[in-house]
Protein backbone atom coordinates (compact mmCIF):
# COMPACT_ATOMS: atom_id res chain seq x y z
CA UNK A 1 0.00 0.00 0.00
CA UNK A 2 0.73 3.73 -0.43
CA UNK A 3 0.21 6.09 2.16
CA UNK A 4 0.56 9.60 2.13
CA UNK A 5 0.30 12.18 4.79
CA UNK A 6 0.14 16.10 3.87
CA UNK A 7 1.50 18.74 7.03
CA UNK A 8 2.21 22.11 7.05
CA UNK A 9 -1.16 23.90 6.60
CA UNK A 10 -2.86 26.89 8.52
CA UNK A 11 -3.85 30.03 8.41
CA UNK A 12 -1.47 32.67 7.07
CA UNK A 13 -1.82 36.44 6.18
CA UNK A 14 -1.82 37.37 2.10
CA UNK A 15 1.61 38.20 1.03
CA UNK A 16 2.80 35.33 3.77
CA UNK A 17 4.44 31.74 2.97
CA UNK A 18 3.92 28.33 3.95
CA UNK A 19 5.65 25.17 3.48
CA UNK A 20 3.79 22.00 2.69
CA UNK A 21 5.11 18.59 3.45
CA UNK A 22 4.04 15.22 2.11
CA UNK A 23 5.29 12.20 3.60
CA UNK A 24 5.17 9.03 1.27
CA UNK A 25 5.57 5.32 2.52
CA UNK A 26 4.62 1.97 1.73
CA UNK A 27 6.62 1.75 -1.10
CA UNK A 28 9.37 3.16 -3.44
CA UNK A 29 8.71 5.76 -5.76
CA UNK A 30 11.32 6.09 -8.85
CA UNK A 31 8.49 5.57 -11.09
CA UNK A 32 5.71 8.09 -9.74
CA UNK A 33 4.85 11.12 -10.45
CA UNK A 34 4.29 13.26 -7.09
CA UNK A 35 1.66 15.79 -7.39
CA UNK A 36 -0.41 18.20 -5.32
CA UNK A 37 -3.85 19.54 -6.18
CA UNK A 38 -6.40 21.93 -4.14
CA UNK A 39 -9.85 22.19 -4.05
CA UNK A 40 -12.10 25.00 -2.30
CA UNK A 41 -15.79 25.39 -1.50
CA UNK A 42 -18.10 24.99 -4.21
CA UNK A 43 -15.10 24.83 -7.17
CA UNK A 44 -13.52 22.05 -9.02
CA UNK A 45 -9.87 20.88 -7.47
CA UNK A 46 -7.00 22.23 -9.47
CA UNK A 47 -3.61 21.20 -10.39
CA UNK A 48 -1.05 23.01 -8.34
CA UNK A 49 1.91 21.78 -9.07
CA UNK A 50 4.06 18.12 -10.09
CA UNK A 51 7.66 16.65 -9.90
CA UNK A 52 8.93 13.29 -11.13
CA UNK A 53 10.34 11.31 -8.11
CA UNK A 54 13.77 12.01 -9.81
CA UNK A 55 13.37 15.97 -9.30
CA UNK A 56 14.18 16.19 -13.35
CA UNK A 57 10.97 17.50 -14.47
CA UNK A 58 8.37 20.16 -12.39
CA UNK A 59 5.11 21.17 -13.49
CA UNK A 60 3.40 24.03 -12.13
CA UNK A 61 -0.69 25.34 -12.82
CA UNK A 62 -0.33 28.59 -14.23
CA UNK A 63 -2.41 30.32 -11.12
CA UNK A 64 0.93 29.53 -9.15
CA UNK A 65 3.28 30.27 -11.52
CA UNK A 66 6.40 32.25 -9.86
CA UNK A 67 4.51 31.97 -6.35
CA UNK A 68 4.74 28.25 -5.86
CA UNK A 69 7.76 25.63 -5.94
CA UNK A 70 7.76 22.06 -5.45
CA UNK A 71 10.92 19.91 -4.30
CA UNK A 72 11.32 16.03 -2.99
CA UNK A 73 13.83 14.89 -0.79
CA UNK A 74 14.12 11.27 -2.09
CA UNK A 75 16.04 10.15 1.59
CA UNK A 76 13.11 11.02 2.98
CA UNK A 77 10.69 9.99 0.81
CA UNK A 78 9.14 13.65 1.21
CA UNK A 79 7.27 15.90 -1.23
CA UNK A 80 7.31 19.57 -0.51
CA UNK A 81 5.00 22.51 -1.81
CA UNK A 82 6.88 26.35 -1.10
CA UNK A 83 4.21 28.50 -0.94
CA UNK A 84 5.10 32.07 -1.38
CA UNK A 85 3.25 35.72 -2.15
CA UNK A 86 0.03 33.94 -0.65
CA UNK A 87 -3.30 35.49 -2.15
CA UNK A 88 -6.68 34.74 -0.16
CA UNK A 89 -7.94 32.89 -3.64
CA UNK A 90 -5.12 30.34 -2.35
CA UNK A 91 -7.25 29.02 0.24
CA UNK A 92 -8.42 25.50 -0.36
CA UNK A 93 -7.92 22.03 1.48
CA UNK A 94 -4.37 20.76 -0.59
CA UNK A 95 -3.98 17.01 -1.40
CA UNK A 96 -1.18 15.77 -2.12
CA UNK A 97 -1.02 12.48 -4.74
CA UNK A 98 0.93 10.15 -6.37
CA UNK A 99 0.64 8.93 -9.60
CA UNK A 100 2.40 5.87 -11.60
CA UNK A 101 4.23 6.95 -14.76
CA UNK A 102 2.07 7.78 -17.65
CA UNK A 103 -0.47 10.18 -18.90
CA UNK A 104 -0.17 13.43 -17.93
CA UNK A 105 0.50 14.79 -14.22
CA UNK A 106 -0.95 17.62 -14.69
CA UNK A 107 -4.54 15.85 -15.26
CA UNK A 108 -6.15 14.54 -11.80
CA UNK A 109 -5.63 10.75 -13.19
CA UNK A 110 -3.66 9.89 -9.62
CA UNK A 111 -3.39 6.67 -8.10
CA UNK A 112 -3.36 7.34 -4.49
CA UNK A 113 -4.47 10.41 -2.66
CA UNK A 114 -3.74 12.18 1.05
CA UNK A 115 -6.43 12.97 3.63
CA UNK A 116 -5.24 17.00 2.46
CA UNK A 117 -4.44 19.63 4.68
CA UNK A 118 -6.04 23.01 4.81
CA UNK A 119 -4.92 26.70 3.61
CA UNK A 120 -6.29 29.63 4.82
CA UNK A 121 -4.73 32.82 3.73
CA UNK A 122 -6.78 35.80 5.55
CA UNK A 123 -6.58 39.75 3.55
Amino acid sequence: QVQLLESGGGLVQAGGSLRLSCAASGRTFGTFFMGWFRQAPGKEREFVAAITWSGRNVWYGDSVKGRFAISRDNDKNTVYLQMNSLKPEDTAHYYCAAKIYGGEPTQDRYDYWGQGTQVTVSS
